[in-house]
């Protein structure tokens, strides 16, 4: 894992496919209109069945660190997020109610699946994929409830009902399955065809993504949020992979979870926000200029990060 070379050619496709997405949707062979069921099916059951095949039987979490700790690492570093966000939302302009707000939330969540699942998948084991997607459950958590809280105002209980989602469910109840049953006790007609759905998961769903900034790269101006970019890339793209980065180095905690700290720490900001800033009265404009340019700047640095963190880490 010590080659640049390595690392940038497993992020290299991941673009590509995102790349395919937003030329797709310029060609308008995957149209709008097709966008909801699309991604209905994406996450009711392809995501379902790739998180299925990745946690059954999965060795690494005979380890009960791997079933605990990673939902807090997830939780915890978007919690960091943003409270360093918040610390330096005042210097972001607020053009309108839910300026300030918008690039606290943008800036804190990080992309947290269909970017690393892959580089997961292609530079480690079968076990590291499956921490991430335990990991993952801490980061769902904090999306919703934080990000509810910021944008609509919602309480607990109008967050905690977005968490009773098909991912979730399915990663809990995999992880009561391992205790019960092996993986070579079901029947492998199930096994295949959950291997073969989950492997479209990913996929898809960075052509989605492609097409969604499609859909908004011609409302981004740098001149307009030009002081949110520049924080919001100095903290997603800087400070907080550093930060993240020490705690992979100090934690103790499994090879695994080290390895996922590294991958999420390189990530730019997450693109769904933008949707759930439209929906709740939040400030598009904003979260366009962080999400958009952490992500364009990303093409550079999360190949740097990967390789920076895999050696301050000490794991490969």
């Amino acid at each position: 894992m010590n080659e640049l070379g390595t690392v940038f050619n497993a992020v290299l496709p991941v673009f590509l496919v995102v790349g395919a997405g937003f030329a797709l949707r310029r060609l308008n062979w995957l149209n709008a209109v097709a966008d909801a069921s699309l991604l209905k099916i994406t996450i009711n059951l392809l995501i379902p069945c790739l998180a299925f095949d990745s946690l059954l039987g999965n060795q690494a979490f005979a380890r009960a660190g791997n079933v605990f700790l990673p939902p807090l690492v997830g939780f915890g570093t978007v919690g960091l997020g943003l409270l360093l966000a918040a610390a330096v939302r005042r210097w972001v302009p607020a053009r309108t109610e839910g300026t300030r707000r918008t690039f606290v939330f943008c800036t804190a969540v990080y992309n947290y699946g269909y970017l690393p699942i892959p580089l997961a998948m292609t530079l480690f084991n079968r076990e590291t994929v499956g921490v991430l997607f335990v990991h993952n459950v801490g980061v769902e958590i904090a999306f919703w409830i934080f990000g509810l809280m910021l944008l609509a105002g919602a309480g607990l209980r109008t967050s905690g009902r977005r968490l009773l989602n098909a991912p979730l469910l399915t990663i809990a109840a995999t992880l009561l399955l391992n205790l019960l049953i092996r993986r070579d006790q079901v029947p492998a007609a199930v096994l295949n065809a959950a291997h073969m759905v989950g492997q479209c998961a990913i996929p898809l769903g960075m052509m989605l993504i492609g097409a969604t900034i499609a859909d908004h790269v011609g409302e981004f101006r740098v001149h307009r949020g030009a002081r949110a970019i520049a924080l919001g890339c100095l903290l997603r793209l800087g400070v907080l992979p550093l930060l993240f980065l020490l705690l992979a180095r100090v934690l103790p905690a499994s090879v695994e979870l080290k390895r996922v700290i590294v991958i999420q720490a390189a990530m730019p900001s997450a693109v769904f926000p933008i949707v759930l800033v439209r929906h709740y009265g939040g400030d598009p404009a904003t979260a366009l200029a962080v999400v958009m340019s952490t992500s364009i700047a990303g093409l550079l640095t999360i190949p740097l990060w990967l390789q920076i963190g895999f050696r301050l880490a000490g794991i490969g």
